[in-house]
């Protein structure tokens, strides 16, 4: 087995005094020690060779593999393995060659500062990523810990819970916690105007208004939540098809005929860190798609311009797959064939064409048929009555 050369350790705003004296005794050995400005500034008083994050970051891997056989040392800030540089560097330098040493995590500094138990919490981070992917967690009663990106992204998500009716949300600001200069600013969402250092993290603790638009992460979102032009797949059928479609934490799905996005975007909010692909040849489609996935906290959600099956070309293998128009045999074939065994197939048909197709379909490869029907209560002139919507033939099964 290949002996650890590779040491990533934790470090909080205490620096070196915070760590343990195993952690200690790694970092003053090392010849090496790679990280950011602060990470350096926090180790100042050891002697070592001194190398900053590359620019792009992914040359980081090239970095480290160019050091190999030397005393290594990547500085990262609390826990490395928590939404930080050990996960990255873990995914492609094997693991024996690695030794982790963390230190507290904002997270668990944070939430000790809140008196919040971490197991009744949401964490998340959208440091480097769009902030728009935490509009997802916003819920009632709901406790948010959130990894920021700058000095302004208090503001903005403060905008997004207000936006929601959720301005009355207290927020809190913890910078430099464990150091010296550790500072916390609170408020409401509705009125926040702090400034704040760039480096921070941000606890919610989400309060509806009576009129609060309520998103929970199970599909079935009310379909006036999204742009659209009419042609989309409806909130009670939306709500089985994803549930065919087994979202689950990672998975990607092709959504082929996105339109609006609907069904994209209720995948990517039902499981942490789905993704997914919408294939659409319509350009005002694609820009509905593309603003649903913002206000709804998916932005993530991968836009392809195309029909298929020859838009299908070169995108990467799909765990499930949604059929929401254009079903035919060419189409089928080239989506079942690039999906990955256990993967998930739905598609819904309204014409009696496309329902034809599917039932010889289903007789060569089986899987579940489903009609489904829907009725709305509307008024009907000074009563109510119930108004049928357009009845959908679904078709599931999943590639054994």
């Amino acid at each position: 087995m290949t002996a650890p050369w590779l040491h990533v350790v934790g470090i909080g705003e205490d620096g070196m005094a915070g760590l343990t004296p195993a952690a200690r005794a790694v970092v003053e050995a090392a010849e090496v020690i790679v990280g950011g400005d602060r990470h350096h500034r926090l180790s100042d008083a050891v002697t070592a060779e001194r190398i900053a994050w590359p620019s792009p970051f992914d040359a980081l891997i090239d970095t480290l593999e160019g050091l190999r056989g030397r005393r290594v040392v990547v500085l990262a800030t609390g826990d490395p393995l928590w939404y930080s540089v050990g996960a990255r560097i873990g995914r492609t330098i094997p693991p024996a060659e690695i030794t982790y040493h963390p230190q507290l995590s904002a997270f668990q500094l944070a939430a000790a500062r809140m008196g919040w138990s971490m197991a009744d919490l949401e964490t998340l981070t959208v440091h480097g990523r769009p902030v728009e992917q935490m509009i997802a967690f916003i819920q009632p009663h709901q406790r948010l810990l959130i990894l920021t990106t700058g000095a302004e992204t208090p503001g903005r998500i403060a905008r997004f819970l207000a936006e929601r009716g959720f301005g009355q949300s207290p927020m809190s600001v913890l910078a430099s916690m464990g150091g010296a200069d550790e500072r916390r600013f609170d408020g409401i969402a509705e009125t926040w105007n702090h400034e704040v250092p760039a480096f921070n993290t941000l606890a919610v603790e989400c309060i509806a208004q009576p009129d609060a638009a309520l998103l929970p992460r199970v599909p079935g979102l009310a379909d006036e939540l999204f742009q659209h032009d009419g042609t989309m797949t409806k909130q009670e059928v939306r709500a089985v098809t994803v549930a065919k479609l087994m979202p689950m934490r990672g998975a990607l799905l092709w959504d082929i005929g996105t339109g609006c996005g609907s069904v994209a975007v209720e995948w990517m909010r039902a499981a942490r860190y789905t993704r997914a692909i919408g294939i659409e040849p319509r350009a005002d489609r694609r820009t509905m798609a593309a603003a649903n996935a913002m206000a709804l906290g998916t932005p993530r959600l991968e836009l392809v311009e195309g029909e298929a099956p020859a838009a299908l070309d070169g995108l990467a293998p799909p765990d499930a797959i949604f059929i929401g128009g254009g079903l035919s045999e060419a189409t089928f074939a080239a989506a079942w064939g690039a999906l990955r065994p256990l993967g998930r197939l739905v598609a819904n048909a309204v014409t009696l064409e496309s329902e034809a197709l599917m039932l010889a379909l289903h007789k060569r490869h089986g899987g579940q048929l489903a009609k489904l029907s829907v009725h709305r209560a509307e008024p009907v002139g000074g009563l109510t009555g119930w108004r049928p919507l357009m009845p959908v033939t679904q078709w599931s099964l999943v590639k054994r």
